[in-house]
């Protein structure tokens, strides 16, 4: 039996029409004769999802207790021994019941796949287990179900359910997808326009990947080499010059032309370590094509126009951007370079662009990557000058050109050995001299074709011919030396300056800093180590590289030490010793932009130290005002009633008895706050996490209020949420507590709690004045009064220690504004897992 097939509906929100796909599919299926099953369908109350029930077949659900309350969950066992052709499953990402047969659905369908039966599922882009991060930075809020994106990228069949916006949200103002008491808080949180276009951009992108690697995959084993123009890919080559952002911008202006055009910037690095280009022009290049929205590419290849194209024809490139270049008319005669080259050998199915910049036709004006070495190839082509030269030269001369005497011979010859010299350096020079000489005596001076020499003045002459062919050759070499000498000091110092550079600015981070130095000396890997003192172990402080880590400097294959205790340590080969100066700059640099980041988080710590200091400075202030206002209450009461000359009534003895109750509340109030707040500095609060209800605990925070001050609306319907309960009770009483104390007196507060995906939702409005946009993060500080004219008492405590304990609970506590006038507080806690799908007629879950 073979392994049955999984096809997925993926959407970028709830609502989308995930759910209404798949049944649609399957009765698709059904009218064919497929034998299709439900395994494990939520219609949450859509009249329409549950229209397209009807007709399809649904196996019994399994029922499992779990504290105290009964859940239903897809029974596998069930759907097993029915066995169906197809199954539909809902939900991927859906967390089961504890006591079930798997903790997560996707195990579920892992079996039901195993078994040889064809799934059908849905999940939304936010519960893709990479994307966590991504999600909860655009809407704030962590999805704790999940699926591995291994389980979705293995399905035979993945297909978008695309929705815009706009739709989304007229679909749900019409009560299409949750029920109507619940629709304005969706659009006004999960369901903004900004987060759905975000979240839809994500589910987009992530199927184009698919796409794109399906595509990958089946060129791949049908071993297509042939470019398939699929989608605009624009490979731009870098050469390190100036003129690199230009092509980058031209290519970027192409890119823009077609639906999703991607361009990718590539330089190419030759294998022989320091590269040629300018690592500040290269870091300026990538930023751009960063910013850009491009990917920036380090490889490495002698051969730069083979390297290009075949890293272009690896991603299934379909344009290369390269410029004119920069070689002056002379120096064609060394081959016709790498653009004339790519455009050559690209084939019908890329296309190259040649694009003209102000640098073109100027010279290299590149520094040269390893000061005297002149590379392989050209001292190849010197010693074919030096060898072969001499001996062609000689043919021509003996054979087809008449005799032209022998001071001409000698100075043809000459030209051959400065030829060496300039193509190969020193060593070929002089071989091509000896050979020229020997040449010259056997072929051209008396006697012929023998190696003496009859007149004087001819051996004279030779003497003289050998002796200017290695002064010639010698400088010529020195001088291309010295060239190649300032070449590689041009390049150390623009290092160096660049180097310096970022010092002055603090710009560059660690592990930026590690990962130049590898692409700068072509390494495998790079770490800065360091350690206490001579006895002690070493310790990584930074690495970067993809071997395996280096424990000590005596394993790496160089090491640069920086201090007594403390060492840059390369592995992927041995260094030239030249190299090292370079590197020594870059071991100091590491060693500094180490100590910066260690003293940036100091001065955090300092930061942190004095705001406890203005703290405290505040607590006395406070303690010396606010807290002497009760008292001097109470005392004033108390006098009262201890007063012999004055003979109270009951009623006076009773309210001067209130105002002794009221300042003692007042002060055990103000109190409390302190002490929460001190807690919340010193990092003492431990909640204790646990499942309950909110209506337990919200009755129980509004004790403090007048009974008419408060309205209250929490659903018996919301799931249960994991919290501390002493924690959120203390925070939900500040709050409500300061909304009622600044609400007209004809506008009671509005306590009101939603659900929303895997959260719950306590709003806490008011229809007092309000607080401004640039007010509302400062209305959480603590020793913060907005207005600073409060009613009542206070010190300013009580929305700051909402917020500590909201936050050490894992939610989140942030002000907007009520609609029509007026502050709403908003108090997100998560919902316990397992929760969310317990009763039928919940519509918030997000996994719908």
């Amino acid at each position: 039996m073979g392994r049955g097939k999984l096809r997925i509906y993926l959407g970028a929100a709830p609502g989308v029409g995930k759910t209404y796909a798949m049944l649609s599919e399957a009765h698709r299926r059904v009218e064919r004769g497929t034998d299709c099953v439900v395994a494990f369908v939520e219609h949450h109350g859509r009249n329409r999802t549950e229209v397209m029930l009807h007709g399809l077949e649904q196996t019994q659900r399994r029922e499992i207790e779990y504290r105290g309350t009964v859940f239903t969950e897809m029974d596998v066992d069930a759907v097993l021994e029915r066995h169906p052709a197809v199954a539909l499953v809902d939900e991927l990402a859906h967390t089961n019941i504890p006591g079930s047969r798997n903790a997560k659905r996707w195990q579920d369908v892992e079996e039901l796949l195993a078994a040889g039966i064809d799934v059908i599922s849905t999940v939304n882009i936010q519960h893709l287990e990479s994307l966590g991060d991504v999600v909860e930075s655009i809407t704030g809020i962590r999805q704790r179900e999940t699926v591995p994106d291994e389980v979705v990228r293995r399905a035979d069949q993945i297909e978008l359910v695309d929705m815009s916006p706009q739709a989304l949200r007229r679909r749900m103002a019409h009560g299409n997808v949750y029920k109507a008491q619940k629709i304005d808080a969706a659009l006004s949180n999960y369901f903004r326009p900004g987060n759905l276009t975000a979240l839809r951009e994500l589910a987009l992108l992530w199927t184009a990947d698919r796409v794109d690697a399906y595509l990958q995959e089946y060129r791949s084993e049908h071993r297509v080499s042939k470019i398939w123009g699929s989608r605009e890919r624009i490979v731009v080559g870098l050469t390190g010059g100036p003129e690199g952002r230009t092509l980058i911008r031209r290519a970027a202006r192409l890119a823009e032309k077609g639906a999703g055009g991607e361009v990718l910037a590539v330089y190419i690095a030759r294998s022989d370590g320091l590269t040629s280009a300018s690592p500040k022009e290269l870091a300026v290049q990538r930023t751009l094509i960063e910013d850009l929205g491009g990917t920036f590419h380090h490889v490495i290849g002698d051969d730069v126009s083979s390297a290009l194209l075949d890293f272009a024809r690896g991603v299934n490139a379909t344009q290369i951007v390269l410029g004119v270049s920069r070689r002056k008319p002379w120096q064609y005669v060394f081959g016709p370079g790498v653009s004339a080259t790519v455009a050559r050998d690209s084939g019908p199915d890329l296309d190259v662009h040649l694009v003209t910049h102000d640098a073109m036709g100027m010279g290299r004006g590149l520094p040269v990557a390893r000061g005297a070495r002149l590379g392989r190839s050209r001292i190849i082509w010197g010693w074919l000058v030096a060898v072969g030269g001499p001996a062609l030269l000689t043919y021509l001369l003996t054979s087809i050109v008449p005799a032209v005497g022998l001071a001409n011979d000698m100075l043809l010859f000459l030209s051959l050995t400065v030829g060496a010299a300039l193509l190969g350096g020193l060593l070929p020079a002089l071989a091509s001299a000896a050979f020229g000489s020997l040449l010259l005596n056997y072929y051209f001076t008396p006697p012929l074709h023998l190696w003496t020499i009859a007149d004087p003045d001819n051996i004279v002459a030779i003497v003289v011919f050998f002796a200017v062919a290695v002064a010639v050759a010698s400088v010529v070499d020195l001088a291309a030396r010295r060239t190649h000498q300032a070449a590689r000091l041009r390049a150390e110092s623009e290092i160096l300056s660049f180097l310096a550079g970022s010092v002055l600015r603090g710009e560059t981070s660690l592990d930026a800093l590690l990962e130049r130095v590898r692409e700068t000396f072509n390494m495998e890997s790079v770490a800065l180590l360091e350690r206490v003192s001579d006895v002690d172990p070493w310790t990584c402080a930074g690495r970067a590289g993809n071997s395996g880590p280096i424990g000590r400097p005596e394993d790496a294959d160089v090491d640069m030490p920086v201090g007594d205790h403390m060492a840059l340590a390369l592995s992927g080969r041995v260094l030239p010793a030249e190299d090292r100066r370079v590197l020594a700059a870059f071991a100091t640099q590491a060693a500094v932009v180490l100590d910066r980041q260690r003293l940036v988080g100091q001065a955090e710590e300092a930061r942190r130290l004095a705001e406890g200091n203005r703290i405290r400075t505040a607590l006395l202030a406070a303690v010396s005002h606010d807290l002497r206002t009760p008292l001097a209450g109470i005392k004033a009461a108390v006098s009262s009633l201890r007063s012999d000359d004055v003979d109270w009534s009951e009623e006076d003895q009773a309210e001067l008895l209130a105002g002794i109750e009221e300042g003692a509340d007042r002060l055990d109030h103000l109190v409390g706050n302190l002490l929460d707040m001190s807690r919340l500095q010193t990092g003492t609060v431990t909640p204790l996490i646990r499942e309950i209800d909110l209506d337990e605990v919200v009755p129980m925070a509004l004790v403090g209020v007048p009974e008419e001050s408060v309205e209250l609306d929490i659903p018996e319907t919301l799931p249960m949420v994991t919290v501390d309960k002493g924690l959120l009770e203390r925070a939900v009483a500040n709050i409500v507590e300061n909304a009622v104390k600044y609400r007209p007196e004809s506008a009671p507060v509005l306590v009101s709690a939603s659900a929303m995906a895997d959260r719950v939702e306590l709003r806490v409005v008011d229809r007092g004045p309000g607080v401004p946009d640039e007010a509302k993060d400062r209305i959480f500080e603590p020793f913060q009064r907005y207005g600073d004219a409060p009613r009542g008492a206070g010190v300013g405590l009580g929305l700051a220690v909402a917020r500590g304990f909201t936050e050490s609970m894992g939610g989140t506590l942030n002000a907007e504004d009520t609609p029509g006038g007026g502050l709403t507080m908003v108090l997100t806690v998560q919902a316990a897992p397992g929760r969310l799908h317990a009763r039928p007629d919940h519509p918030a879950t997000a996994t719908t």
